[in-house]
C-alpha cells in the first residue's frame, strides 16, 4: 500500500511539473525537460499524462498562419489542413478542441464501442525506443458510446468556443459481441448526427475475430448494414449532409484480399479508406528486438512504407476516385508528402507525436508547405497521387 501510495505521488508530481512546464515553456523544453519526465511513467501512463495535459489547456497552441494551399475540401467539408490527428489518442473524446488549437486540421476520436470495456490486461504498451516505434495490444479500451457521444455533444453546443476543425469518429465493436453489424449499428447510431465522418474500425489486431470483418462477404453485408443506418438515421437530410463511411483497413492483406475489399467499397460507394491500422509483420531491421517480440500492433516508422505502398495500391486500383486517409509512420513532412503522392488526401499521425511532443505538427505542416511550392504545386490537392502514374523512366523522380 505505500509503495502504491508512493507511486501515485510521484505521478502526480511528474504529471504536475510536466503540465506547468508545457504550459510555461512549451515547445522548447520538450525534448531536454518535459520528454526526460515522461520516460518515468510508462508508456500508457505518459498517456494519461498527454490527455491530461490536452484536457486542461496545458498543451501549446499554434499560433502560426498555414500556408493557404494547404487548406483543401473533401467530402464537401473544409479542412484548413490535410494534418490529422489518428484514433488512438483521444479514445474518449477528452480534448478534441486542444488538439486542433494545437494546429492539427481534424481530429479522429475513438476507437468508440458502444458499451464500455476495459480492453486487455496491461501493460498493454510498449515502447520500442531505437526504431521510434510502438506497439500496442490495448484492444479497444473504451468509455463507450453514451459517454464519449454526449461530450461531442456538449461541445457542439459551445460551439462558440470550439476550434475550426472537422471531428470524426472511430467505430469499433465490443469484444464479446457475435454480431458485430449491431455494434456497429449502434456507433453510427449514437454518431451520425453530431460526427464529420465516421470510420468503420474492422482492422485491430487486437480484438479477436475482427479482421475476418475484412471478408469480403462479411465486410458487403457490414457495410451495406452500416450505410443503410445512416441514411434512416438522417433521412430528413440530403446526402451532402450525412456523414461519410470509411473503412480502415489492415496492412497485412494479401493483394487478393485487398482488391476484394476495394472492389466491395466501391461498388457500395463508400466514402473512404483508412491506410492503414498497425501491423502485426515485424519488419527487418528492428533495433529494439526484445521489445519486438511483445505481441500487438505494431505503429511508427517500421510500418512507414508498408502502409505507402498499400496507399498506392489502392489509388491505382480505383484511379483516384477513393479518397484516402494516409496513415502509419508519418513522423516527418516528407514522409506525409510521400503519402499524398501515392494517393492519400488526408494525412493522421499519432506514434511520432509522442515521440516529438507538439512542435511536429507545425514542423509538419511548415515543410509540407515548401515541398509543395518547391514542386510548383499551387495545392496539396494538385500533389494527390502523382507518383502512381509515372512512367518507368520517370519512377521516383518529383515534378
Amino acid at each position: 500500500m505505500a509503495l502504491r501510495l508512493k507511486f501515485r505521488l510521484i505521478r502526480t508530481f511528474v504529471i504536475t511539473t510536466s503540465g506547468l512546464i508545457v504550459y510555461t515553456l512549451a515547445d522548447k523544453f520538450y525534448e531536454p525537460v518535459l520528454k526526460p519526465a515522461l520516460q518515468l511513467l510508462d508508456p500508457e501512463s505518459a498517456h494519461d499524462f498527454a490527455i491530461f495535459a490536452a484536457k486542461h489547456g496545458l498543451v501549446p497552441k499554434d499560433k502560426g498562419k498555414d500556408w493557404s494551399g494547404l487548406a483543401c475540401e473533401v467530402w464537401g467539408r473544409q479542412f484548413e489542413n490535410p494534418i490529422g490527428l489518428a484514433a488512438g489518442f483521444d479514445k474518449h473524446g477528452d480534448c478534441v478542441d486542444a488538439m486542433l488549437s494545437a494546429g492539427f486540421g481534424f481530429v479522429e476520436v475513438g476507437s468508440v464501442t458502444p458499451e464500455p470495456q476495459e480492453g486487455n490486461p496491461k501493460p498493454r504498451i510498449f515502447r520500442l525506443e531505437k526504431d521510434r516505434a510502438v506497439i500496442n495490444r490495448c484492444g479497444f479500451n473504451s468509455v463507450g458510446s453514451s459517454v464519449v457521444s454526449e461530450r461531442l455533444r456538449k461541445r457542439l453546443v459551445h460551439i462558440h468556443a470550439a476550434q475550426p476543425g472537422v471531428v470524426g469518429v472511430n467505430l469499433g465493436k465490443n469484444k464479446d459481441t457475435e454480431d458485430a453489424k449491431l455494434d456497429y449499428e449502434k456507433g453510427v447510431v449514437a454518431f451520425a448526427d453530431i460526427a464529420d465522418y465516421l470510420v468503420i474500425n474492422i482492422s485491430s489486431p487486437n480484438t479477436p475475430s475482427l479482421r475476418n470483418l475484412q471478408q469480403k462477404n462479411q465486410l458487403a453485408d457490414l457495410l451495406e448494414h452500416v450505410i443503410a443506418i445512416r441514411d434512416a438515421t438522417l433521412k430528413e437530410l440530403s446526402p451532402k449532409g450525412r456523414p461519410p463511411i470509411l473503412v480502415k483497413i489492415s496492412p497485412d492483406l494479401t493483394d487478393e484480399e485487398l482488391a476484394d475489399i476495394v472492389t466491395t467499397c466501391m461498388r457500395l460507394s463508400v466514402d473512404g479508406i483508412v491506410i492503414s491500422n498497425t501491423t502485426i509483420q515485424r519488419p527487418h531491421g528492428l533495433l529494439e528486438q526484445q521489445v519486438a517480440m511483445q505481441e500487438g500492433g505494431l505503429s511508427g516508422p517500421p510500418l512507414k512504407n508498408i502502409s505507402t505502398s498499400i496507399i498506392q495500391k489502392v489509388y491505382r486500383m480505383t484511379n483516384g476516385r477513393l479518397v484516402i486517409v494516409g496513415v502509419g509512420g508519418v513522423s516527418s513532412a516528407e514522409d506525409a508528402y510521400d503519402k499524398i503522392r501515392a494517393g492519400a488526401s488526408l494525412i493522421e499521425l499519432y506514434t511520432a507525436l509522442a515521440y516529438e511532443g507538439p512542435a511536429l505538427i507545425r514542423k509538419i505542416k511548415i515543410g509540407l508547405s515548401e515541398l509543395l511550392q518547391r514542386d510548383g504545386f499551387q495545392s496539396v490537392q494538385e500533389a494527390i497521387g502523382k507518383d502512381v502514374f509515372v512512367s518507368t523512366s520517370q519512377d521516383g523522380m518529383r515534378n
